[in-house]
């Protein structure tokens, strides 16, 4: 049996190689989204003409989404807790993650790669500093999250359940869920989360969705990049 945490064939590292995400599977095609639009007609096409792209134009111009819906992709995705509990406060997409009350295997921990500065004017924004070394603060949150598993193993040895034991994991402790959202709500996450506004960890998974996803959907993520959109 394969560890959950072996990534899938097709699949993105992030994090400096620390998380990655792959595409599992998908349903549906740009061509499902335009036959899902024309259904009142009884008519079924498997591949996209012009006439199709410009509808699904104009269903995106729109916010027609609900053909969108058709489309559902899932996602394996390892990332530390604090993404994890981020990427949940989307609560349409459908989760099942590994859970450390069964399992006390593949512990793994995130060191950033790069330690940002606090912003001044916006308590929810960071910035890069060239002028920042923080190669030993870097240290120092290794030796913290290595300390924390040290306690975790030996609250284990000592006989206590895995489910209290975890209580001293930290946030940067490596998680990997499963994740199912179709196509419409997919992009309002993307909208989000590949943004300024968005902490830089989860825009980083943002991203690599959009290299997983747009040779499936090309044109929905022409459209989206045409009227304002980042880079896909």
């Amino acid at each position: 049996m394969e560890h959950l945490n072996v990534p899938p064939p097709q699949h993105v590292k992030v994090l400096g190689g620390q998380g990655w995400i792959g595409l599992i599977d998908h349903l549906g095609s740009e061509a499902t989204i335009v036959n899902a639009a024309r259904v009142s007609f009884g008519k079924l096409k498997q591949e996209m003409e012009e006439r199709d792209v410009k509808l699904l134009d104009y269903l995106l111009a729109n916010r027609h989404t609900s053909p969108l819906e058709h489309v559902v992709f899932t996602f394996s995705v390892h990332c530390p807790l604090f993404v994890r509990g981020q990427w949940h406060r989307h609560r349409t997409w459908s989760y099942n993650e590994i859970s450390r009350r069964y399992t006390e295997i593949d512990m793994e921990f995130y060191v950033p790669p790069e330690l940002r500065r606090q912003s001044d004017d916006n308590r929810q924004a960071s910035f890069s500093d060239p002028n920042f070394d923080g190669a030993a603060l870097r240290g120092e949150i290794d030796a913290h999250n290595q300390k924390s598993l040290a306690l975790y193993n030996h609250l284990l040895e000592a006989g206590v359940c895995r489910e209290q034991a975890r209580g001293v994991l930290p946030q940067n402790m490596m998680v990997t869920f499963w994740g199912t959202v179709n196509l419409g709500n997919l992009i309002h996450f993307l909208d989000l989360r590949d943004s300024d506004h968005a902490q830089s960890e989860i825009r980083e998974y943002a991203q690599a969705i959009k290299l997983l996803i747009k040779p499936i959907v090309p044109h929905v993520a022409d459209y989206l990049i045409r009227n304002g959109g980042t880079e896909w």
